[in-house]
């Protein structure tokens, strides 16, 4: 909880002012402008919890993300101090603006939230060529030689975003064309081996492969960000699982594949960077895989999924110096504890709905605002089959935010 909480950090000055993106001096709406924003890593987990946990914040994130998109001209990448660093990949402000909306938070202005969602992934800027995007539906490998597999992928989650906003808000044209861009992640697919992999502007698939070679900015160039094709493969089954389980041939194929992932092992002793916390090829020293374990609840074998959460939690946390694997990231890390001390993740990070893990406690209890409480009961047994209930309907694999904000009693059998 502690490190969860360390960032975003506040910058506006007693008297609201803060340094911005444009490195000029402005006045904070509410006295609050937050920094530290890792996005690539919170996105995916920290900022879902912020939504339960401190849901008065929410709707300053959101104001502050598009202060930066009206001083800068897009919205916000990954920031220190107030500015820029584009140390990471994809423009996911996005997926955090979505998921406050469709969750009703309401102190931000949602057209200009769209507008700014829209100018961010149309106008060129660095790292985010569209045109480019645009012209071949995935980032060609020989015209862009750095992270070229996992820039498309990432991209195409925050075109999703962009589209069940647009959708929600009855813009039909927005939201066609960014589901179009959405599935874009399929042109990288290779049904010989399930994988995505790089391709140039000829149509060519890159030759050699090898999928188990992870790059990272200590090796670049190569095609994916701090991972390798094996870890990233996974990243559309964020918005689309159904979708990545057709391309595969259906669910056999697809618990068969999450079988490998988890079994194979690397060669040699690969030190790049992300290859932490590894059981086969998951890596649980970086946010790509976070929500791989999870995806099991769409196998014929969920219950290999709750054997894997449970060995992650306990093999890479503990409560000494060392007890987080790889990099904190700004909460990230922790988030998924969090989480996964609960029995529930978010899959897909903007929506509002958790995927049902198994709890690592027998008991919690969540203060909520409203004076409302979610009390968790995990009532372990031998069986393998697991049951949960809410205040005693069943539910199937997962949770809804507006459930959970209700409150009530979350029973696992």
């Amino acid at each position: 909880m502690y490190l969860l909480f360390l960032q975003p950090s506040n910058i506006a000055d007693i008297d609201r002012r803060y340094r911005g993106a444009d490195d000029q001096i402005a006045i904070a709406e509410n006295g609050e402008y937050y920094s530290t924003l890792s996005l690539w890593d919170t996105y995916r987990a920290a900022h879902p919890l912020y939504t339960i946990l401190v849901p008065e914040r929410v709707n300053g994130f959101v104001n502050t993300m598009l202060a930066h998109h009206e001083a800068y001209g897009y919205l916000p990448i990954w920031t220190a101090w107030g500015q820029e660093n584009y140390c990471m990949i994809g423009n996911h402000s996005i997926p955090v603006i979505v998921d406050a909306y469709l969750k009703g938070f309401n102190g931000f202005d949602p057209e200009e939230a769209l507008q700014a969602m829209i100018t961010s992934t149309t106008e060129n800027h660095l790292n985010s060529n569209w045109d480019l995007y645009n012209r071949y539906g995935y980032y060609p490998i020989d015209s862009l030689d750095n992270e070229a597999v996992s820039r498309t992928l990432e991209s195409s989650y925050d075109d999703f975003c962009i589209a069940i906003m647009a959708e929600s808000m009855n813009n039909t044209g927005i939201a066609e064309k960014n589901f179009r861009r959405a599935a874009y992640y399929k042109n990288l697919f290779v049904s010989e081996t399930g994988l995505m992999r790089g391709k140039d502007s000829k149509g060519n698939f890159r030759t050699p492969f090898d999928p188990l070679v992870a790059t990272s900015p200590m090796n670049n160039p190569g095609d994916y960000t701090e991972a390798n094709a094996w870890q990233y493969t996974w990243t559309p089954a964020q918005h689309d699982v159904e979708g990545y389980m057709e391309l595969l041939g259906g669910t056999s194929d697809f618990t068969r594949l999450l079988d490998t992932f988890f079994s194979l092992e690397g060669t040699g002793d690969d030190k790049h960077l992300g290859q932490e916390g590894l059981i086969g090829q998951y890596a649980h020293g970086n946010e790509p895989s976070h929500h791989i374990a999870y995806l099991y609840a769409w196998s014929d074998t969920p219950e290999s999924g709750r054997k894997y959460i449970t060995q992650i939690y306990n093999q890479f946390y503990d409560d000494t110096p060392q007890g987080i694997t790889g990099n904190e990231d700004c909460g990230q890390m922790s988030a998924w504890y969090i989480f996964t001390t609960l029995g529930f993740y978010p899959v897909n990070p903007a929506g509002g709905e958790f995927i049902f893990g198994v709890p690592q406690v027998k008991r919690a209890t969540i203060k909520l605002e409203n004076d409302n409480f979610l009390e968790i009961i995990h009532k372990p047994n031998k069986d393998k089959e697991l049951t949960v209930h809410f205040n005693e309907q069943e539910l199937n694999k997962r949770i809804t935010f507006s459930q959970i904000m209700n409150g009530g009693r979350l029973t696992f059998r």
